[in-house]
Order: C-alpha cells, then sequence, then structure tokens
C-alpha cells in the first residue's frame, strides 16, 4: 500500500488552530496575521511510534514511597530562590525576556556555577557562534573547565550530542532555532516548537538532566510559541527590566518544585550579574523624602517583602481626554481607584492627566497596593507630600472600605529593617496580632480615615 500524500494546512502560531485556508484572523483566540502554512505528513513519524514495552500499571497512590528531592544549589542566591531553593534532577526550565536583557548572559553563569571543576555541562546555542560564545565567556570570567559548548539547532544532531558528551546540565538557546529533520516545518514554527520540546521534556525526565530552554518572546511580552510549551515544562521563568538601567528582574510564573509568584532581583555589570540581597534598599535608594506624589508600598512577592515607591502624577489637561498611564500598575486598578476617591471623598480628577509609576521596573499585581495608589494619587492632586518615613498597605474597596492583606508581619518587618517609623494599613480582624516592635501602626477602615491621618481632616468627605 502507497503512503499517503502529505497535506498542506494553515495552522495559528498563538493557539494551534487548523484550517485548510489562510484567515487574517483566527476563529479561536482572535489573533490577528498569525497562521502560517505547513505540510502535515498523514505516516506516523519516527517520534510516534504507536504501543511500547514501558506500558505503566496503576498502583494506589498510599502504598507509593515519598523519594528525597535531590536539589543542586547553584550559589546564585537570587536564582536558587527564584527556582525554589535549586535545580532539580530532571526538571525543564523555560527562560523567556525581552532581546538584550541578558538571558544569555544569566544562563552562561548558572551553568558555569554547577560545573564547578568536575561536573560536565553543555550550553548548546542555535543563534551565536562559537567565537562569541568565547568573548562572553572571557568578559564573564567563566572558570570552569568542564563547561562545553556547541553551535546546533538540528534536534538529532543534539540528541547525538547528548549520547556521546553525556553532560549533568544542559542549555539551550533557544528553543525557536531547534528543529527536527523528520518534520516538515519551519524553525520556530508551532509544530517544531511543540515537537522539539517534546523530546527534549523526555530525553530530561529518563536521564535526570536539567535542562533550561530559553526562550523568545512576541511583542506582547509573552513567550513565543504555543502556549501549552509553558504547560509542558516545569518551570517558567521571566527576566526583565529596562535595558537602560542596571538592575533586572527574574519572576516566576510556574514552577512544579517551589512557589510561584517569586522574585529574584539582579544587577547588571561589565562583568556580568550579581545578586541583590535587599531589594527594597535598592529600589527606594533614590527616593525623594519631601515629594508630593511620592508613596511607598509594601508588596510581597512570592516568600519576600519588597518595599517600592509608588508615584503619582496628576497635572490639569486642555484635552478632551484626560490620559491615564500607567508602569508597573493595571490601568483598569487605577480607573477603578480614581472612581472611589470621586464617589467616596469628592475629589475632582475629571480634567486632569493622571500618570502612575513603580519606580524600580516593578510590577504591582496584589491589591495591596491599592492604599499607597490611592494616597499618592491624592498627595499629587493637593501638593501635600506624604512623611517619607510612612509605610502604606491594604486593599481599597468599591464602597471605600480597607481591608486586611495576608503576611502583614512580613511587611511590617521590612519596614522597621529600612528605619520606617510608621506603618498605615487595614484595621485588623480581634484575633489577629501584628509584631511591629517599634514601628508605629496606625489602623484604619475606610479611605477617609487614612486620608485623615495623612493630610488631616480637611479633606472633602474625612
Amino acid at each position: 500500500m502507497s503512503p499517503k500524500p502529505p497535506r498542506t494546512v494553515f495552522v495559528c502560531q498563538q493557539c494551534g488552530f487548523q484550517t485548510g485556508k489562510w484567515l487574517g484572523k483566527c476563529p479561536e483566540c482572535q489573533a490577528w496575521s498569525s497562521f502560517v502554512e505547513e505540510i502535515i505528513t498523514l505516516e506516523p513519524g519516527p517520534f510516534r511510534k504507536p504501543g511500547g514495552s514501558g506500558r505503566s500499571q496503576p498502583i494506589p497512590l498510599l502504598s507509593l514511597a515519598a523519594s528525597p528531592e535531590d536539589r543542586w544549589a547553584t550559589g546564585f542566591g537570587e536564582f536558587d530562590r527564584v527556582v525554589g531553593g535549586g535545580v532539580v534532577p530532571g526538571s525543564v526550565i523555560l527562560l523567556g525576556g525581552d532581546p538584550g536583557i541578558g538571558k544569555s548572559t544569566l544562563m552562561l553563569q548558572v551553568l558555569d556555577r554547577l560545573c564547578g571543576r568536575h561536573t560536565p555541562g553543555l550550553y548548546i546555542s542555535g543563534e551565536e557562534s562559537a567565537a562569541q560564545l568565547k568573548l562572553r565567556a572571557d568578559r564573564l570570567g567563566i572558570a570552569s573547565p568542564t563547561l562545553l559548548v556547541a553551535t546546533e539547532t538540528c534536534l538529532e544532531n543534539i540528541l547525538q550530542l547528548l549520547e556521546t558528551n553525556r553532560p549533568r546540565f544542559l542549555v539551550l538557546d533557544s528553543i525557536q532555532t531547534l528543529y527536527a529533520a523528520a518534520l516538515p516545518a519551519t524553525p520556530g514554527s508551532l509544530t517544531q516548537v511543540r515537537e522539539t520540546a517534546f523530546q527534549l521534556i523526555q530525553v530530561a525526565k529518563k536521564s535526570q538532566i536539567p535542562i533550561f530552554l530559553i526562550g523568545h518572546v512576541t511583542k506582547e511580552g509573552a513567550i513565543a510559541g504555543p502556549k501549552v510549551l509553558e504547560h509542558m515544562v516545569d518551570t517558567v521563568l521571566y527576566f526583565e527590566g529596562d535595558r537602560s538601567q542596571t538592575y533586572r528582574l527574574l519572576r516566576t510564573v510556574k514552577n512544579r518544585f517551589g512557589p510561584s509568584q517569586e522574585l529574584g532581583v539582579f544587577e547588571m555589570h561589565d562583568t556580568g550579574l550579581t545578586d541583590v540581597a535587599n531589594p527594597s534598599a535598592l529600589f527606594l535608594s533614590e527616593r525623594s523624602l519631601e515629594a508630593p506624589g511620592s508613596v511607598v508600598v509594601a508588596s510581597i512577592e512570592g516568600s519576600r517583602p519588597i518595599l517600592v515607591e509608588v508615584q503619582a502624577l496628576v497635572t490639569p489637561t486642555n484635552l478632551g481626554m484626560p490620559r491615564r498611564q500607567t508602569s508597573g500598575v493595571e490601568a483598569g486598578r487605577l480607573s477603578l481607584l480614581v472612581a472611589v476617591l470621586e464617589k467616596r471623598l469628592g475629589l475632582n480628577f475629571s480634567g486632569q492627566d493622571i500618570f502612575v509609576n513603580v519606580a524600580g521596573g516593578v510590577r504591582l499585581n496584589e491589591p495591596a497596593a491599592d492604599l499607597g495608589i490611592v494616597a499618592a494619587l491624592t498627595s499629587s492632586l493637593l501638593d501635600r507630600p506624604v512623611a517619607g518615613d510612612t509605610l502604606v498597605f491594604g486593599e481599597v474597596g468599591l464602597t471605600g472600605e480597607v481591608r486586611t492583606v495576608s503576611q502583614a508581619d512580613l511587611r511590617l518587618k521590612e519596614g522597621v529593617k529600612l528605619g520606617f517609623r510608621r506603618a498605615l494599613l487595614a484595621r485588623r480582624r480581634p484575633d489577629q496580632a501584628l509584631n511591629c516592635g517599634e514601628l508605629q501602626v496606625i489602623e484604619v477602615g475606610r479611605v477617609q480615615e487614612a486620608l485623615a491621618q495623612l493630610f488631616g481632616p480637611g479633606l472633602p468627605g474625612c
């Protein structure tokens, strides 16, 4: 029987939807210009053989013995924090970030520390030549004699390199440049990324080799390729920061071996990345103590408290539609808080441009920053500064109430360490106790009370 001829389909590179003709907009995920022509073979390829001798049998869950979880510490304190204490054997870690942010630099330094002087590691680059890697290694002071490098993009050749050299660690830069020769699709397409990632994950689980995959990001900031890629790997990290500044943020968005939403802070130098042991001090080092519109907020990133400066600028505008721009804060959250101030306190923001920024490039996703944003907006509108030794945090509801947030003790302890003398937060429940040392704690139940404590009782609605 003759093999069936291949057929051509158009595949959405965002969600994987397939159609027989090209479409400008995907009917599944609504993405524009996302369809790419691919050839689908109807015969099973070399990677998809049915059956096998290694079929698993179901066993009772309670009869399983929990094996101790081994981890390899990298010596990078911030990196170890983000991945949950160290690299787990057989894990697959996906690292994404903007071009030029330092992903390759970070992975080269991590691999150098993991290899040490005896453990072999392999760094495979599909984007840079060996000479370029050597220049970077000299600048970073890479000293491990067992760190091997190769330039390769073919998956079959990479698997052969793993079989020949048997490294304990593997870095692939990047997953979008790899291709399987058996698949008639271009590198970086949904089919190639999904297939190559699947094969590498199987290798990691069978050989217990930790694999680091570096991924490109789209203009929206998400990792390029199919979303299933993030579901397949064990850990997803995002490397963020402004290339014009020296510090970088490494954020966990998924981790099967540790807490998610963890944050690591690095500083970029000519010789590479270094840990920042006290990020709160870094983010607050350049703030002005008596500037209207500046408020210090206590945020929790994973298991770590971080104090950041929230800045607001409220200024009159001649535009028919005032601007509302944010950096580090959701624009929808800003609109909600402005509406609360207008409705509950009678403050007028209708003819004002509003700009809100979180200094240091940190993103505040938790509602604990609400009270700080409200205080910064009011401070800028009234042109009256908030005392520089005051820490503010709490969630603001639509009716103007201030609600408690989790881990208040950790936030207050971080404030005490950095010399804050006063903290403004939501009124705690009778069964809650706070260990705040010498810090003066001011508890409020509504936004009116909070602003009266910060600016006096003369405000409208206070």
